[in-house]
């Protein structure tokens, strides 16, 4: 493990929450990262990070990252995921928005309009070291890893997935009464 870039990535989270307190949005981590915030240690190297933000709150953080040295790097639709770089380190920001029913979903791309799984955003925040963050509710990063292939036709599962299924379960498992 990479515990030089490990240790910048988690500079460039506690940075991110910063900035989000600072602009009155809210962030919560996704992805590897949100797992270990969620477990409380990192447990591998890490190639980005990966947040969800709301859509109507991509404006100023678009240009809170510009002046804090970030630059946009090309992805997905503008109205679906910011993707940004500093320092040799990436950050993408998955964009949400409100259905009719109140419900969370994709706020554009391809799935627009897609609903995320009830609770995403309903779990406290999580902590390595010093570091606070929110994160999505490790039960629904279960059910991304799990569902990965069948929700991207094409794409195959990867090979980090099996791992950060177990680790999330059976630290569901060591939480449980």
């Amino acid at each position: 493990m990479d515990a030089g870039r490990a240790d910048r990535q988690l500079r460039l989270i506690a940075d991110t929450v910063a900035m989000s307190e600072r602009l009155g949005v809210e962030v919560w981590l996704r992805g590897g990262w949100a797992m270990d915030f969620f477990l409380g240690r990192v447990t591998r190297d890490h190639v980005d990070i990966d947040w969800d933000a709301w859509i109507h709150d991509a404006a100023a953080m678009t240009a809170a990252l510009s002046a804090d040295g970030y630059e946009a790097i090309s992805g997905p639709p503008p109205d679906q995921q910011l993707d940004v770089a500093k320092d040799g380190l990436e950050m993408s920001f998955a964009w949400l928005a409100r259905g009719h029913d109140g419900e969370v979903v994709s706020a554009g791309g391809p799935y627009a309009g897609e609903r995320w799984p009830d609770g995403m955003l309903d779990w406290p925040s999580g902590r390595i070291g010093a570091v606070q963050c929110p994160i999505i509710s490790p039960h629904v990063q279960i059910e991304c890893k799990e569902m990965w292939p069948a929700w991207v036709p094409g794409s195959r599962r990867r090979e980090k997935d099996a791992p950060d299924i177990a680790r999330l379960r059976q630290e569901l498992q060591s939480r449980r009464p």
